[in-house]
């Protein structure tokens, strides 16, 4: 009976073969990594697939933890690499069944090459542990993808939260801060701050906040523009507010929210009429 060293050492010696043939097999015109023509990451993607081989070769040589230990560190790097988390997890998911099959298919080629030596019962027994092999890493991958992609829209998604809190220079020390869409806790902090930073930075005197993109204005929102007032009076900028709709000042009555003591336009025209800008 043949031991699970050689048939490991079979694998083994296909290493590179897997990873052309897998490479040729691939459906080009799929979106993601895989259809990529850029010579640097056709290489890459070949050197993970190998690396790939490398470790999943061990199964037949070591005991199961083991080997799905060791599998963790490549796992986590093809998880949270850029170009996967860009391709469909069901695109990727397939090339992981596809090597399955390639795996399956060698074991037989082994099986027809050792007939005399080899059980139906060890074919069976690597069958079902390349399987297992690919089901747990397969688990493993799509936790770690699945983690990697929600982190990076998060960080994408603050960006943008970030970036549209930008002040307009209308002049020397005149801006403006148009306000669009819709204001949460996270994104109020995030205008308080910028707001008070930039206007210190450009030496601004006045600035008007317009609310004309802001849908919906409630308790916490008008608090929040209110403490945002408050800060920049503190550092000597002036404020006017425009953009208030006739939606938004029924809200503002029903709420009982007053604007008393703060220049309020219902259009930004209508506060550039009003006040003078000094180029």
């Amino acid at each position: 009976m043949l031991k699970n060293e050689q048939l490991h050492e079979f694998l083994c010696q296909r290493n590179e073969w897997m990873t052309e043939q897998w490479y040729k097999s691939l459906d080009k015109s799929k979106k993601g990594i895989y259809s990529t023509t850029d010579p640097e990451e056709i290489e890459k993607l070949k050197k993970q697939n190998y690396d790939f081989h490398v470790l999943f070769c061990s199964m037949f040589s070591k005991d199961h933890d083991e080997f799905i230990s060791e599998f963790q560190q490549w796992i986590k790097e093809i998880a949270k690499d850029e170009s996967h988390i860009a391709t469909p997890l069901e695109e990727v998911l397939e090339e992981f069944f596809n090597t399955q099959k390639q795996y399956l298919s060698l074991i037989e080629e082994f099986y027809k090459q050792n007939k005399e030596a080899v059980t139906h019962e060890q074919i069976f027994e690597w069958n079902l542990g390349v399987v297992d092999a690919i089901s747990d890493i397969i688990q493993e991958f799509t936790v770690q993808n699945t983690e990697a992609a929600q982190s990076r829209l998060q960080a994408q998604q603050e960006l943008i939260v970030e970036m549209s809190a930008p002040i307009i220079l209308l002049s020397k020390h005149t801006g403006l801060l148009p306000l669009v869409g819709e204001i949460n806790t996270y994104r109020s902090q995030v205008i308080f701050e910028k707001a008070l930073e930039q206007s210190s930075k450009h030496n601004i005197d006045k600035l008007y906040i317009d609310l004309s993109g802001v849908p919906i204005i409630d308790t916490m929102v008008a608090q929040q523009i209110f403490q945002l007032i408050y800060g920049l009076r503190i550092i000597g900028v002036k404020t006017a507010l425009s953009g208030i709709s006739p939606e938004i000042a029924q809200t503002a009555v029903q709420l009982g929210i007053q604007f008393t003591g703060i220049e309020v336009y219902s259009t930004l025209v209508q506060a550039m009429d009003k006040t003078e800008i000094n180029a």
